[in-house]
């Protein structure tokens, strides 16, 4: 029997590799209490903690946290129209830093020395998990079983993890028909491992064929948030108000239907995107860690949001400091995704993001149809369009003139650089 080592708060999710590290951290001989948040998931938490006490916890903790993961995580996302590589609108990286200062709560509310998590030794998530812990709580010691050789020395691979799970009667619904992991929090769903490393592993759902010759096809296997092929044939039309940058509202067009409190209107967004198979993306990334990775996402919410909020943006906000919010929503990005959320520049990119929101207020009426989000129009209190000023039928407050002396000042430097150009292009031919 080991020495009793005090007391650890596991952030447990009930699956695979959770549960069968409970079992594991209470062989090595700590009390274990376990942290379950509600994140969003489709899950039976009732359930789940009468599979953490079964298994021998001493304490379950559940609680949920959608709201504050919404209004604090998610909508600062929104704001900066946060997007790493191009394509994730992280999901997860957002979700771990909710979940983790919680985690902390939890352990100093039990005066827990340890935390623990069941993120793998390869991936993101356990930066995202420790950075948090270290921020904020500087003396908490952090248990990462699968960093430890006892432990990844004993389970290489999930198939002596299942095997482990049989033999100590822990019930799990990963099965090796099924081995990949998944990820789900109100946001999104993350689909990575097992047979989805293989990059050539098509994902019909996106493409909407059901036959490939010489790969496998997982379609009928992996799809949660969003519909298929099979989506409606009509459009939904929906109008989304956003002040500073935040959604407050969204009306249906066709049914009057209107959502107005942040975690109403977001699960809602995420029933109109989700039906009309919006938000699904297969993507290789590059881990924080220095390896690409293949991921199957779905973020339905968030993909309407994302294109709502630009639109609006571009609507209401200056050119140049827009300009310079693009380059600080690259940086936020990349810090969100890497775990630094609680890093003095997060915090400051934050603040320095909300401050130039305070313009972007107005309406955005956009098609929701066949996976794609087609925006219709907007209107804005503070709009910076003026359309007497732009109209080629009025004159306006513009002298056309003007646009002559505007060119020559900015063809100068060309004029110059192509010079120069010249006279080195017939040197070299001398």
């Amino acid at each position: 029997m080991a020495q009793p080592k005090g007391t650890v708060v596991l952030a447990y999710s009930g699956g695979l590799d959770t549960s069968c590290i409970l079992v594991w951290l209470k062989e090595q001989g700590y009390d274990v209490v376990t942290y379950l948040a509600n994140i969003g998931q489709k899950e039976d938490f009732e359930a789940a903690r009468k599979k953490a006490l079964a298994l021998g916890a001493k304490k379950v903790y559940i609680e949920d946290i959608s709201k504050e993961f919404v209004e604090e995580f998610i909508w600062p996302a929104v704001q900066a129209n946060a997007l790493y590589e191009d394509r994730y609108l992280l999901g997860t990286a957002l979700a771990r830093p909710c979940i983790a200062r919680k985690l902390v709560d939890v352990a100093q509310r039990e005066g827990a020395q340890y935390v623990a998590h069941g993120a793998t030794g390869k991936g993101n998530d356990q930066v995202r998990f420790e950075l948090t812990c270290y921020a904020l709580c500087p003396n908490i010691k952090v248990v990462a079983p699968w960093r430890l050789p006892e432990f990844y020395q004993r389970f290489p691979g999930r198939r002596e993890l299942m095997d482990y799970a049989k033999n100590h009667g822990i019930p799990v619904p990963v099965t090796p028909q099924t081995p990949w992991s998944m990820d789900e929090n109100l946001m999104h769903i993350s689909y990575e491992a097992g047979i989805l490393e293989n990059p050539k592993v098509i994902d019909h759902g996106q493409c909407g064929s059901h036959r490939a010759e010489g790969v496998s096809c997982i379609c009928s296997l992996i799809r949660n948030f969003t519909a298929g092929p099979t989506s409606p044939d009509s459009p939904d039309v929906l109008e989304i108000e956003f002040e500073r940058g935040v959604p407050v509202k969204v009306t249906n067009a066709g049914d009057g239907s209107t959502r107005s409190s942040a975690l109403e209107l977001f699960m809602y967004l995420n029933d109109i995107a989700g039906k009309h198979g919006v938000g699904r993306i297969d993507i290789v990334e590059n881990r924080f860690v220095g390896m690409k990775s293949r991921g199957i996402y779905e973020t339905p919410a968030g993909t309407i949001l994302y294109h709502a909020h630009l639109d609006i943006e571009a609507f209401t906000m200056d050119r140049e400091v827009r300009k310079i919010k693009q380059g600080l929503a690259l940086k936020f990005s990349e810090l969100v995704y890497n775990g630094f959320w609680h890093s003095p520049e997060c915090e400051f990119l934050r603040h320095c993001i909300a401050r130039s929101q305070e313009g972007v207020t107005g309406t955005v009426r956009l098609s929701v149809f066949k996976g794609q989000v087609y925006v219709l129009g907007r209107e804005s209190p503070r709009s910076l369009y003026n359309e007497e000023l732009v109209s080629m039928n009025v004159q306006g407050d513009y002298e056309p003139a003007d646009a002559t002396g505007f060119i020559n000042i900015n063809s100068l430097r060309l004029k110059e650089y192509h010079r120069l150009q010249s006279k080195v292009t017939v040197k070299q031919d001398e």
